[in-house]
């Protein structure tokens, strides 16, 4: 599973949660959806995990569209260089 990279902070907000590469000093707000996905991550969770958690509280969701962006938030967390890859 993927993890935070060691000098991310991260802090809940009032609309998900923040993060802060202190190595860019660039910031990020993650909204519900892709707070929901990496707090999942970051417990042990799987993407698997994360679409049952999206589809439970997001009654209007499908599986396949939860499944794509739980796709996508990885991605561009990875891309951003804030989250590493598990072992």
């Amino acid at each position: 599973m993927p993890t935070l990279k060691h000098d991310v902070l991260l802090t809940e907000t009032e609309y998900g949660l923040a993060l802060l590469d202190q190595d860019s000093a660039e910031y990020w707000t993650l909204n519900p959806t892709a707070a929901v996905v990496l707090r999942n991550l970051l417990d042990g969770g799987d993407v698997e995990r994360a679409v049952e958690l999206l589809t439970a509280r997001y009654e209007d969701v499908d599986t396949d569209a939860a499944a794509e962006d739980v796709r996508r938030i990885i991605g561009e967390l990875r891309d951003a260089g804030l989250v590493l890859p598990g072992p």
